[in-house]
């Protein structure tokens, strides 16, 4: 990696977390950099747990945060894809990815995205989440785009153990307006689970197909099978 850039990088974080506390954050302060030196509309980092749990960390703004709850919804996406295969995902044009992600391509057309990169975080071997960029309009990342985002994936790790150095738990390294995003989803997934009798993953692909099929975000889902509204005591519900 380039130490240079690297550096450079690192004060600039550095810098805008101490310019904007106490909001920001290591992670938020990842986002922001992002924006200010590589040619997207918005970042967002998310921490994941072996493709079924994740947890929003950061995101620049209400945009980046819902495409990364799409992802959670339809169960594929660049982060998805990044995550799992531990390699960094560049997509200068969506619409030429509708076989490989047919859920989120269909969905992401009507969200305005057009152009995405995501970047896998790991602390050695252990993948700990993602690191994504979003454009409006299609194009790849240039050359100094591109050596800044891996830079900044690896910052994003860097800040992600920083934030969480007195090992509270995952939900603490997000920002306070994001804190709760996913555990809705986390508790009904248990809870569907332990009522089902049915794995954790069988439960997350019931709670997936109903939001999905009903056009709504998985957070929803999560909070009515909590408030008891809706059962999904059947594979077609």
């Amino acid at each position: 990696m380039d130490g240079r850039r690297h550096e450079e990088l690192w004060r600039l974080v550095t810098t805008y977390a101490q310019d904007h506390p106490p909001a920001s954050g290591w992670v938020s302060a990842v986002c922001a950099v992002a924006l200010g030196r590589i040619d997207v509309d918005a970042a967002a980092i998310t921490v994941r747990a072996a493709g079924r749990t994740q947890q929003l960390a950061a995101a620049s703004d209400a945009w980046a945060a819902s495409l990364e709850e799409l992802q959670y919804t339809v169960g594929e996406g660049p982060g998805m894809s990044a995550f799992r295969d531990g390699e960094a995902v560049l997509v200068g044009d969506l619409n030429t990815e509708a076989g490989r992600w047919p859920g989120f391509v269909h969905e992401a057309a009507t969200a305005d995205v057009r152009a995405a990169f995501a970047f896998p975080l790991r602390v050695g071997a252990i993948q700990v989440g993602t690191f994504a960029l979003y454009r409006h309009r299609a194009g790849p990342l240039d050359a100094e785009g591109f050596g800044d985002a891996v830079a900044l994936a690896d910052l994003a790790t860097t800040a992600l153990l920083t934030d969480s150095k007195d090992e509270k738990p995952v939900a603490s390294w997000a920002r306070e307006d994001v804190s709760s995003f996913y555990d809705d989803v986390n508790m009904a997934i248990g809870m569907l689970a332990t009522l089902l009798q049915i794995n954790l993953e069988d439960a997350l692909l019931r709670l997936r197909a109903y939001a999905y099929s009903n056009q709504l975000p998985l957070t929803e889902v999560a909070r009515q099978v909590l408030s008891r509204e809706l059962r999904l005591d059947s594979a077609a519900e």
